[in-house]
């Protein structure tokens, strides 16, 4: 489609942490952020929840109607409330990643979306990446270069989300373009807030440890955390990313502890995880700007302040909105794919050249 000059795009994200959808606007030619519009957010039910993790590992041969009808019906409401979209970013539900082997899934269809919206929807984000040797995660990176812009920073900075799965980027903002090279380094850290917000609601029936607060109770089981940190993920040089279910050890080593001290354990590995990756970073960041549901974890936050020696702030700190990121970054990442423009590149996923992954479907009955 032709884009001349921004438009009113609109970025739904549903994560690995399953705890509902994000959707927001963002006003963007692909290339310079003019504004940032409105937001919304679905939870999804208890009953919702299960059925999409009861999904998670399978492949579009398996049988996922029931979680397919969970993530068209979650998008479809969240998505029609919205007015005066000229263009829909839709990521999917990420089922399975595993891009060195049979490749990777975000359930949702973008064609029959387009349909429900009568707005065009750019998605499978991921699959052209892919098929090109890259990573296909994570795609946030020529978002945050952007953002990096807009906030006019003068030294290189990281963005970390922190998800059901850390990644960070690292971002020298002196360069003109997102692949050109130097500019972006891009790579998930390791479990952010998956294995604990499973293992508190397995224990007791809690979405997550609020505020970190019996994190901070616990004592820290430093031989787990050593053994979490000697797995080979951590060798691997960057651009490099993760499955959900990467670090399943992890979770069974915590089992015979105490709650408060598995939530300690399990905290002080997502930290000190992030630690580790910055050794990997081209120069030490100014400052870590923090997005996703983990910034409000404080014990989280000062356990990675503490590890790494550098600022850590939430992104509000900048004026954003650190619940609506990743959302913001699939509107911005679907008006580039109209463009044509690359939306990853060797420093964020490790793919060959630089590629524009996703797929444009329109509303046929126009």
């Amino acid at each position: 489609m032709k884009i001349k000059g921004p438009i009113r795009a609109l970025g739904a994200m549903s994560g690995t942490s399953l705890d509902g959808i994000d959707a927001a606007v963002l006003v963007t030619d692909g290339v310079t952020i003019e504004a940032f519009g409105e937001s919304d957010y679905r939870e999804y039910s208890d009953r919702e929840r299960a059925t999409l993790k009861a999904a998670l590992g399978l492949w579009p041969e398996d049988d996922v109607a029931a979680a397919a009808k969970v993530v068209a019906h979650g998008h479809q409401a969240l998505l029609g409330g919205f007015e005066g979209i000229d263009l829909v970013g839709f990521h999917g539900q990420t089922l399975a990643h595993y891009p060195d082997g049979r490749g990777t899934h975000q359930l949702g269809d973008g064609a029959a979306l387009a349909q429900m919206l009568g707005w065009p929807v750019v998605w499978d984000f991921r699959s052209a990446d892919v098929r090109l040797g890259g990573q296909g995660a994570p795609l946030a990176p020529f978002y945050h270069f952007a953002l990096a812009r807009w906030m006019q920073a003068d030294a290189p900075l990281v963005f970390l989300n922190l998800g059901g799965v850390g990644n960070l980027t690292w971002i020298d903002p002196a360069r003109t373009r997102p692949e050109d090279d130097g500019a972006l380094l891009a790579f998930d850290t390791g479990p952010a807030n998956a294995l604990l917000d499973d293992a508190l609601l397995k224990r007791r029936g809690t979405a997550r440890d609020e505020g970190g607060a019996l994190a901070a109770s616990g004592t820290i089981h430093d031989g787990i955390v050593a053994d979490f940190l000697s797995h080979p993920y951590f060798y691997r040089m960057p651009p490099k990313s993760l499955d959900r279910d990467t670090f399943t050890a992890l979770a069974a080593a915590v089992v015979p502890l105490s709650d408060a001290d598995a939530a300690a354990t399990l905290t002080a590995a997502s930290a000190l995880a992030v630690a580790e990756s910055l050794q990997h970073c081209p120069a030490p960041p100014a400052a870590i700007w923090v997005g996703g549901g983990g910034r409000h974890n404080a014990t989280l936050m000062q356990m990675i302040a503490a590890a790494t020696d550098i600022p850590v702030r939430p992104v509000e700190d900048a004026g954003l909105d650190g619940d609506m990121l990743e959302a913001q970054a699939f509107a911005y990442l679907a008006v580039r794919v109209a463009r044509g423009l690359p939306t990853s590149c060797r420093g964020t996923t490790g793919v060959s050249a630089a590629v524009s992954g996703g797929t444009v479907s329109r509303n046929t009955s126009l």
